[in-house]
């Protein structure tokens, strides 16, 4: 197995865009190992998934200076899951289908380290509270587009009762596993943040095509959180094999 070290840096933004999604929608999408982990909403069981959107800075192997660290726009697709482990114990997290990134040093670094990493290009916008984002990789006709604002609570009609119980749905699902750029294995990796604080988003507008290839009346956009200026590792996990496909990219 190939040693992968521990990396250090500072979430300088992350935007976590989430949608509800019927859990049957998910099974073409999901490797065998994991099901979704649902939350009980207004309208029934849903899943979640959705973009990542997060800037990162100063990232380095742990234990060299910050000054040296590489600054890169990131976006991660996620779907939240539940998962045996070995001992028999329900473990929790999030499948990540697709990384993009603005760095080639990262594609190239990151996807021997914790899953194949596309290059992608990214354009941002951030002030006086808003955010406005969109990434795009024209090779796979992938794009992710969000306009936000800092609000005070969720959206009416969201899944979650409150941001206290969006926020622990999100800080259980630390530990991420992504194909590999052979495709043959599912590469672990844990966020492990210095603290943990998210703040509510209002969206004007949202686009994420992936989720776009599920039926139209099988997701729906719940809500979007805002982390902001956090310490953070990216610590190696174990990696599984491929049970099953996922679907070819577009």
């Amino acid at each position: 197995m190939r040693w992968v070290p521990t990396f250090r840096g500072v979430i300088d933004r992350r935007i976590l865009v989430n949608f509800a999604v019927e859990p049957a929608a998910l099974d073409p999408v999901l490797p065998d190992r994991f099901r979704p982990r649902t939350v009980d909403g207004p309208a029934g069981e849903r899943a979640i998934g959705g973009v990542c959107c997060i800037r990162l800075t100063a990232m380095r192997p742990r234990g060299l200076p910050a000054a040296i660290g590489v600054t890169a726009e990131n976006a991660a697709h996620r779907i939240g899951v539940e998962w045996e482990g070995d001992d028999g114990e329900t473990r929790s997290g999030v499948y990540v289908p697709r990384r993009d990134t603005s760095s080639r040093l990262v594609s190239v670094f990151g996807s021997r380290s914790f899953g194949r990493h596309h290059h992608a290009d990214f354009a941002v916008s951030e002030g006086d509270g808003r955010y406005q984002l969109r990434m795009a990789n024209v090779a796979h006709d992938v794009t992710v587009e969000v306009d936000a604002t800092a609000t005070d609570g969720l959206p009416e009609g969201s899944v979650f009762p409150d941001l206290a119980a969006a926020s622990a749905y999100h800080e259980c699902g630390a530990v991420g596993y992504c194909p590999t750029p052979s495709g043959d294995r599912l590469a672990g990796v844990e966020l492990a943040t210095d603290e943990w604080h998210v703040e509510p988003l209002s969206v004007a507008s949202v686009r994420a095509s992936f989720f776009e290839q599920l039926p139209d009346d099988a997701v729906a956009f719940d809500n979007a959180l805002l982390m902001r200026d956090i310490g953070h590792e990216w610590r190696p996990r174990r990696s599984f094999t491929v049970e099953q496909s996922p679907p070819p990219e577009r």
